[in-house]
């Protein structure tokens, strides 16, 4: 006779678009299935109709409800689920105690000029009672967790750290790239002219501004820029246009992502705050040197494996992609450093936290 599940894991997520938070539970919630098969556990993961299904064998997909979102969230979800409860990604129902939750990041309440209003209250709001009502809070990051404990009615002791891991990059197959090829051939200089490359949204936190301003400098030294992602709802939009060295390509998937992280020169990754900075480590996975922002989670992610800049200097920038550029050794180096960095960071071992976490 199987026995009663372990826990449940909030599945919204697997109805939104793939970001860092909602690429954070997919993971956990792969290693989780290696770990529940091994003791002969299941938990189930519970979605609103629609949702993608990981099919993950210990952990069956279970979808209900007439709504979907934070409706389903809020009051569907905790109706049909009386069980202990894990959420990974920066909200939980709000009347349920039996929970634990992984807050990502403060951004809404240090940088709140970029997210649309209706966001920012609802979050504040929510996140204020969930730190009081939550049986466990996580984040991602030391940095963050200070910043969350600044800001919502919590201890930082009192907030366990479980970091983003690297595992799921070293899968991405750069041989299965469908569109970035074209975007590198089709270039007005071809594929042989080197490029920088920066991922992420528009919203001003993520600061692609700056690659912005010292993109015509770039531009006259021979060096392209390609900016992958795309804006999100929930973000406001800082408006971006570039010359004719900058491209942006959108959404991409991640075998494309590969093929260009192994191409490019660097990733430059401005941002003036995040919650850990989950592309340097798929950079340094994928043997791209990474300049990085000296602020908020960055320099913890980083170590001594990257290049560091301030947020706020753009000619800083332009002389860590010279020094890139005209040095062979220093590239090899920062790629063979960001190799050993990456080794800190693991999904298994997020993952057997939070299942120690769910055992109580």
């Amino acid at each position: 006779m199987e026995s009663k599940p372990w826990f449940a894991l909030n599945g919204r997520f697997l109805t939104q678009n793939l970001t860092g938070v909602q690429r954070y539970a997919w993971n956990v919630a792969y290693h989780l299935n290696e770990i529940l098969g091994a003791a002969n556990q299941s938990a189930p993961i519970l979605t609103p109709n629609g949702a993608t299904d990981p099919n993950l064998s210990r952990m069956p997909l279970v979808e209900f409800g007439r709504v979907g979102g934070h409706a389903w969230e809020q009051f569907i979800l905790p109706a049909r689920w009386r069980g202990d409860l894990l959420n990974l990604c920066n909200i939980a129902p709000v009347i349920k105690s039996r929970q634990v939750l992984c807050i990502h990041d403060a951004n809404v309440f240090i940088r709140p000029e970029s997210y649309s209003t209706s966001f920012r209250i609802y979050y504040r709001g929510l996140q204020t009672a969930l730190a009081r009502r939550a049986s466990r809070i996580t984040s991602v990051s030391t940095d963050s967790a200070a910043q969350i404990a600044r800001h919502l009615p919590l201890k930082m002791s009192d907030i366990i750290v479980l970091p983003n891991g690297h595992e799921h990059a070293l899968a991405w197959d750069p041989q299965g790239a469908q569109s970035a090829p074209s975007i590198l051939n089709n270039r007005r200089a071809g594929a042989g002219r080197p490029f920088v490359l920066a991922l992420g949204s528009r919203a001003p936190h993520k600061n692609l501004r700056l690659v912005m301003d010292i993109a015509p400098r770039l531009g006259d030294a021979g060096i392209d820029v390609i900016i992958v992602g795309g804006s999100a709802k929930i973000y406001s939009d800082d408006a971006l246009t570039g010359g004719e060295n900058v491209h942006f390509t959108g959404r991409m998937d991640d075998n494309d992502l590969a093929f260009l992280l192994e191409r490019a020169l660097c990733l430059l990754f401005p941002s003036w705050t995040e919650g850990f900075g989950l592309p340097i480590l798929e950079a340094m996975t994928r043997g791209c040197p990474v300049i990085s922002s000296d602020r908020a989670s960055m320099p913890e992610v980083c170590g001594d494996a990257a290049l560091m800049a301030a947020p706020d200097d753009p000619m800083a920038w332009v002389r860590h992609i010279e020094r890139l550029r005209s040095s062979t050794q220093l590239r090899s180096e920062l790629i063979a450093a960001g190799r050993q960095r990456i080794n800190r960071f693991s999904w298994k071992t997020t993952a057997q936290a939070y299942a120690q976490l769910m055992r109580g």
